[in-house]
C-alpha cells in the first residue's frame, strides 16, 4: 500500500493544496450552491425538487452530492458537491458546467455558488 503524504504550500488554507500518492497528484474540487425553489409550498415539494436535482446530477456527472443547508426551509436549499481528479483544470471546468446545468432547471433558481479547489 502506497504512503500518502499531503503537501501544504506556503499559501495553505487558500484552497491550493495537493495530495500526492506516488507520482500522481489528487485535486479536489468543491461546489456549494444555494438555490431558491419558488413553487415549493411545503418541505415535501422542496424534497421532490432537490431529490430530482441530486439524482440528475449524480447520474450524469462523477460527483458526490448532498444537501448541506437550509434543511427546514421549504423554498431554499444549499447543496454541496465534491469531485476528485488528477487534473485541476478538469475539476474546475466540470464544476463550472454543473453551475451552468443548474441554471437551466426551470423549477429552481440559482441564488449563489462557490467553487473551491483544494
Amino acid at each position: 500500500m502506497p504512503v500518502v503524504s499531503c503537501q501544504l504550500p506556503a499559501n495553505a488554507g487558500t484552497g491550493n493544496w495537493q495530495l500526492e500518492t506516488g507520482n500522481s497528484l489528487m485535486h479536489v474540487g468543491v461546489l456549494q450552491i444555494e438555490i431558491a425553489i419558488p413553487d415549493a409550498f411545503s418541505l415535501k415539494d422542496k424534497r421532490r425538487v432537490v431529490k430530482s436535482l441530486k439524482d440528475r446530477i449524480a447520474h450524469a456527472h462523477n460527483v458526490s452530492i448532498a444537501e448541506i443547508g437550509a434543511l427546514d426551509e421549504h423554498r431554499r436549499s444549499m447543496i454541496g458537491m465534491a469531485m476528485v481528479s488528477n487534473d485541476s483544470r478538469y475539476v474546475e471546468g466540470a464544476l463550472s458546467k454543473l453551475v451552468d446545468f443548474v441554471k437551466t432547471i426551470p423549477q429552481l433558481s440559482l441564488v449563489d455558488y462557490q467553487i473551491d479547489l483544494l
